[in-house]
């Protein structure tokens, strides 16, 4: 493979970590706080699969390197890796996107989208394959579209416009399925043997992780895989595997002498004595197959075993992940504005008083603020894909995206939807009493969002705490000092060669002086000073994220609330940097307003203010533009009737 900018695979010949090199900061810390040597050990094998993902990409793309990570850490602030322009889209690419949605509009006004069972059809999934669906992120030479990452996760968002299950199934099949594996580990042999029919969705695919013990914790892994001759003979249990049907493809990961490893798997067409899927109730996903999966001897085909060049088969989960995470951010996107076409209907309808809601302030506001919501899911979901098109990991982003979309969906639901829509939206047949688990799901979809955010910290912090508070720890413990105190002789004298070079780094952060960034020309005064505001505040973080370290030192691992607020603090001030650029870039007035509110919204929570006076009339004005047709991208959506039948 190139080393190009726009591959993001390193071929540089540097060593592979492994589970000998030397403590990360994270365990070291778990160790001398006391912790047991199995749990140190489970976090160590996490950290190194982390390395190793890293290792497949080329340095400058990595996530020391990337502009989360040096948006915090780095001056000046690298301002023009958050601006973003639109992607441009083949024709022969636009062509095949607008056939599917075709489908699924036509399926959708025929009520024929779901089967008896009430999944999506068969005939829907077949004729989205006719389409080229499936086969979106699939490259051409093995029958697929090879759509760039920045057309395809936007793509998802007019998806879900008309069916949410349906663009979740093309991530589950494209980003966190079979396909990546193939794509990103397979060889020539392997991706000749499978790509082509996951392209066509002759094979629909799924990813095996999930285990009945094995959730966040993925070295609890019990699934194994024994070699027997030119066969894996497979025994355990996955569960919650959505898109598993006999006849799919899936990515299994499995335990092949102790290490993590994955087997691409054709089901069989029926279910056996080696093979069986395990039904259970469950209120998300009701239209997509969600099961579990039951082998028992059961074989696959050695050659089946995907064999990274760095890594195993957590590198390889980890690695589809952050695809994954954006798409669920533009599937967000997409159920919100069903939410708004819900809301803008009944909101004229319904009159208290002698006059519509919809001249309410109230229900003004909470449109204004459905709108801000979404136009921010868009600019994240823009920035991050925009970001794997050029070669980032996009670790930190993509955490980002996925948090805020799945956490503004929620909300969108529970406080703007229901409140809106009042007792009515527990009827059979409402979006909302329909959907409810649905919108509900995603916060712990590609990870719980609070276990996410430890995650993003923990990447804030890494190479940070590498350069200055590892060599500290390593001191502290060939001192034998579990409790420092820099007033005792004895604790300072032990540390003196440590503690230098983080206090010069100190120094370093506390004189220095500017604004360290250049914002575009040309911006609207009011997203200007957002922008600003965001960049000034991301500049003032080393010290706040140093000084969490030192004060809690070999106990922050503990203090896990802590970890998630401030990396959601930080994750604000990302995403508020990151939207007012993007609707700097927009000719829509409403856009951009949109993006105003949303950079306010944004600012309340990171300072924790009550919203001004201003708040609410750029909510309410922004409402009564929105009622009147002003959100231009739902025109035509109708996602539910006015007033519904009474159903039992």
């Amino acid at each position: 493979m190139s080393t190009s900018p726009s591959d993001p695979i390193s071929t540089s010949s540097s060593p592979t970590p492994d589970a000998t090199d030397a403590k990360s900061f994270a365990e070291t810390a778990l160790e001398l706080g006391g912790k047991s040597a199995d749990e140190a050990r489970r976090t160590g094998v996490i950290d190194t699969a982390d390395d190793q993902v890293e290792a497949l990409f080329a340095a400058q793309y990595q996530t020391v390197n990337s502009p989360a990570h040096r948006a915090v850490w780095d001056r000046p602030l690298p301002i023009d890796l958050f601006t973003t322009s639109e992607p441009v889209v083949e024709p022969e690419l636009r062509a095949k996107m607008d056939a599917a949605l075709e489908v699924l509009r036509r399926h959708r006004s025929a009520k024929s989208l779901l089967d008896e069972k009430q999944k999506i059809s068969q005939t829907v999934l077949s004729e989205l394959g006719e389409t080229g669906y499936w086969g979106l992120l699939v490259d051409k030479q093995y029958g697929g579209a090879g759509a760039p990452f920045a057309a395809f996760a936007p793509f998802l968002t007019e998806v879900a416009m008309i069916d949410p299950t349906v663009a979740g199934l093309a991530s589950v099949h494209g980003c966190i399925g079979a396909v990546d594996p193939v794509r990103t580990f397979g060889t020539a042999e392997q991706k000749e043997r499978f790509l082509p029919d996951l392209a066509s969705g002759r094979r629909l695919s799924a990813f095996a992780l999930t285990e009945p013990c094995a959730g966040s914790d993925l070295t609890a892994l019990r699934t194994r895989a024994e070699l027997q001759g030119d066969e894996y003979v497979v025994n355990g249990e996955k569960l919650f595997i959505t898109n598993v049907q006999p006849g799919r493809t899936i990515g299994l990961v499995c335990l092949i002498e102790d290490q993590p490893a994955v087997l691409i798997v054709d089901l069989p067409t029926t279910e056996n004595e080696n093979f069986q899927l395990k039904q259970y109730g469950l209120w998300a996903l009701k239209h997509a197959h969600n099961v579990g999966i039951v082998f028992r001897d059961f074989r696959v085909p050695a050659e089946n075993l995907l064999t990274p060049a760095r890594g195993d088969g957590l590198t390889i989960a980890y690695h589809g992940l952050n695809l994954g995470r954006v798409s669920l951010c533009a599937n967000a996107s997409g159920t919100m504005r069903l939410m708004m076409a819900s809301m803008i209907p009944w909101a004229r309808f319904r009159h208290t008083y002698g006059e519509a809601i919809a001249t309410r302030e109230l229900v003004r506001a909470r449109l204004g603020r459905l709108a801000g919501m979404i136009v921010a899911c868009d600019a994240l979901v823009r920035w991050c894909a925009g970001l794997i098109d050029q070669g980032y990991r996009g670790e930190m982003e993509c955490i980002i995206a996925k948090i805020f979309g799945s956490e503004m969906q929620k909300e969108a639901a529970i406080e703007l939807l229901m409140k809106t829509h009042g007792g009515r939206s527990f009827l059979h047949g409402h979006l909302l009493g329909d959907n409810v688990h649905e919108f509900l799901a995603p916060c712990i979809y590609e990870g719980e969002g609070e276990m996410l955010a430890m995650g993003f910290f923990k990447s804030l912090v890494k190479q940070h705490g590498k350069e200055f508070f590892e060599p500290i720890g390593k001191a502290l413990q060939a001192a034998g000092i579990k409790n420092p105190n820099p007033l005792n002789p004895a604790h300072a004298w032990a540390l003196k060669g440590a503690v230098i070079p983080y206090a010069r780094w100190l120094m370093g952060q506390k004189l220095s002086f500017g604004s360290g960034y250049e914002l575009p020309p040309n911006m609207p005064n009011a997203l200007r000073e957002h922008a600003d505001y965001a960049a000034r505040q991301l500049q003032k973080m080393p010290l706040v994220v140093s000084g969490t370290m030192s004060k809690y030192q070999l106990a922050l691992a503990d203090r896990q609330c802590r970890m998630a607020a401030l990396s959601l603090q930080v994750q604000d001030l990302l995403t508020m940097l990151c939207t007012s650029l993007y609707g700097a870039t927009s000719d829509d007035e409403v856009i951009r307003e949109s993006a105003d509110v949303a950079c306010q919204l944004l600012r309340q929570r990171v300072t924790g203010r009550l919203p001004s006076d201003r708040h609410f009339r750029a909510n309410t004005k922004l409402g009564e533009k929105i009622v009147d047709g002003g959100f231009k991208s739902i025109a035509g959506l109708a996602p539910d009737e006015i007033l519904m039948p009474y159903e039992q």
